[in-house]
């Protein structure tokens, strides 16, 4: 089977800053502003620019995205999801997910994005790509796995989705390919 590497993918990040409190975790997401996926509630991401780490990336996109300021040291990876498009092959992605519980300042708007802290328990998974029920909130109950997502060829709803856990539940140094993850669709 092929790997989930795909020819060129774009190399992307995304974080999601999670709050603790009395009356449970809350997670930053923000509704798309411009760009791939206006219009549909994501977690704060983008592009690794060259030269970059994932880490490095991560802050830098909170920051310019919702005014939160984060540590790339506090950072704890918790996913690769590899997004394939069979009939749009430009847009294939290769993103490394992270999770922060230390980050300061207020959420603020941006060109990006208009941010907005969810109920770990009661995403807005309809107003949110395919995909992100199949595995946003896996992360966010402490799962951490590598994701192949092959979308169908309307783009947006998903063909095939697998997984693998990562060993000990920590970042795995090798790559990973589709024979490794079972299909679960």
């Amino acid at each position: 089977m092929a790997t989930a590497e795909s020819s060129n993918p774009t190399q992307v990040v995304l974080c999601l800053p999670v709050l603790r409190g009395l009356t449970g975790q809350q997670v930053l997401l923000g509704l798309k502003q411009r760009g791939f996926g206006a219009g549909r509630v994501v977690a704060p991401g983008g592009k690794i620019e060259p030269g970059e780490s994932p880490a490095k990336a991560a802050v830098r996109e909170l920051h310019e995205e919702t005014g939160l300021e984060a540590n790339a040291l506090t950072l704890e990876p918790a996913a690769r999801v590899f997004f394939r498009f069979p009939d749009a092959p430009l847009a294939d992605m290769d993103c490394t997910v992270f999770i922060t519980h230390d980050f300061s300042g207020m959420a603020v708007a941006s060109d990006e994005l208009v941010p907005a802290w969810y109920p770990v328990d009661h995403l807005p998974l309809s107003k949110m790509w395919d995909d992100s029920a199949l595995w946003v909130g896996q992360i966010l109950a402490g799962e951490r796995f590598d994701a192949h997502v092959v979308l169908a060829s309307d783009n947006e709803s998903v063909s095939h989705f697998s997984t693998k856990q990562w060993p000990g539940n920590k970042f795995p140094s090798q790559p990973a390919t589709n024979a490794d993850m079972p299909d679960i669709t």
